[in-house]
């Protein structure tokens, strides 16, 4: 798709364009963290155990993260309208089975494929805004507000989630399936056509099948550890790092691979995913206590719980109009570091697990300053100074850290709280998230001061 907007203002329809994948990426961000909110329901309707509850999360992000740099490559070859409009139909319909299921690997399956659809969805979407918006301030407006709506939904689903599990939990997947309906609506009718298909190739399923099974092994080595034998721990590991090393051979050798490890020499992006890993990582993995801690031990019901985490929706009002100014001010680096410094602080902040809403605001109110403040600036860049071309690329990329980051953050908090769901338990789960956090100041406060080489 070329370039169909003026670098002097947007136009109506542009707005209207951007409104529609807007509205996409806030569905996948609010369907992710309803989820959260709606857990403890499942679990005491379909009867699960905390290490099955988690897969219904992370079924969905391994899937996604796995597939999502194939659909990138797709948007590049097929077109990136027929992707969008394609996928967000199978994401309806896979999202309304999940609403039916009776038991627990039939609410699994579902999330696994709509966790595809997303994985096709998203790099689409955000390839249009890169390649429709021309590089420099209106390509970063349109990315920091659409980053600030994926921001958004993925905090205001945790209040959303309460509301309609308060109803029953069944209306946490049909819910979205309205929003797609309307969605795919305004897609057909404003979205361009696409013109022409740029770039001829093949498509690398094996490299998405090694990285998808990587993925889901390393995490169901973490899952599994407190209740599997040590040796059967480091065989799921190992095999997890072998087809992680497989994907890798596959890269350097096919024609046409899933993701160009030249790539990688963009310093920039490298350190734009690490940190995506480590914020989403954090963020879900906090989500999970928070709401199995206030529901399991202060007996919170859903839409006491999901009132109390709404507060972290803050960033859907800071993200589109705070952070930009800050970004332009500050760099995009510096915004970020602050990012990670509240997000520390607010996990170290609900360490004492407070028993009233007082007690446990500061940190809500740190959290969704901390999301608004690193979400948008990492997606930024993440994708500048890629070629247009690899734009899909480069969204598939960042979108595979942060479900990876969720998938993997979800996963030690779930085996960290494999035992009985005491207070020691969830202080000992805490130390996952403000670890990360940790971890992401020391990745933010390094600057970049050359690129690296490229490897292919």
């Amino acid at each position: 798709m070329s370039s169909t907007i003026t670098p002097e203002r947007l136009t109506g329809r542009a707005w209207a364009v951007l409104l529609v994948l807007c509205g996409a990426i806030f569905l996948e961000g609010i369907d992710v963290s309803m989820m959260g909110v709606a857990l403890p329901s499942i679990r005491a309707e379909l009867g699960l155990a905390v290490g099955e509850l988690q897969w219904i999360v992370s079924a969905y992000a391994l899937s996604y993260g796995g597939f999502v740099l194939l659909g990138g490559r797709a948007a590049d070859l097929l077109g990136r309208r027929r992707m969008f409009v394609s996928w967000l139909v199978v994401f309806l319909l896979f999202s309304g089975l999940g609403g039916f299921a009776t038991e627990g690997w039939v609410l699994i399956l579902a999330r696994f494929v709509t966790g595809i659809a997303a994985a096709f969805l998203t790099p689409a979407g955000l390839s249009i805004i890169t390649t429709t918006y021309p590089e420099g301030p209106q390509r970063n407006k349109a990315l920091l507000v659409y980053a600030g709506t994926a921001a958004g939904g993925f905090s205001l689903g945790m209040v959303t989630g309460g509301l309609l599990s308060a109803v029953n939990w069944r209306w946490v997947f049909f819910a979205p399936v309205i929003v797609a309906a309307v969605l795919l609506a305004g897609a057909l009718v404003l979205i361009p056509r696409d013109t022409a298909v740029r770039n001829r190739g093949g498509f690398d399923l094996g490299g998405a099948l090694t990285l998808t099974g990587s993925m889901l092994l390393l995490v169901a080595t973490v899952v599994r550890a407190p209740d599997v034998p040590a040796t059967h721990t480091l065989t799921t590991a190992a095999a997890g790092f072998v087809l992680l090393a497989v994907f890798t051979l596959i890269e350097r050798r096919v024609s046409t691979p899933l993701i160009r490890l030249g790539l990688l020499g963009n310093a920039a992006l490298v350190r734009a995913n690490l940190g995506a890993v480590l914020l989403v990582g954090s963020f879900t993995g906090f989500q999970f206590i928070a709401v199995l801690y206030l529901r399991e031990l202060r007996n919170w019901s859903e839409l006491e719980t999901g009132l109390a985490l709404m507060v972290i929706g803050i960033d859907a009002v800071l993200a589109p109009t705070l952070t930009p100014w800050l970004v332009s001010r500050y760099g995009g680096r510096r915004v970020v570091l602050g990012g990670f410094v509240l997000a520390a602080m607010a996990y170290g902040a609900f360490l004492p697990l407070g028993r009233s809403f007082a007690a446990m605001l500061p940190a809500f109110l740190l959290l969704g300053i901390a999301f608004a403040l690193s979400y948008g600036p990492l997606t930024i860049a993440a994708t500048e100074r890629v070629a247009e071309d690899e734009q899909g690329l480069a969204s598939g990329v960042l979108t595979t850290s942060f479900q990876f980051g969720s998938a993997l953050g979800l996963a030690v908090v779930a085996a960290v709280l494999a035992g009985d769901l005491t207070a020691d338990e969830f202080r000992t789960g805490l130390t996952v998230p403000l670890a990360a956090a940790v971890l992401g100041i020391l990745v933010a406060a390094v600057p970049v001061r050359k690129q690296l080489r490229a490897k292919g």
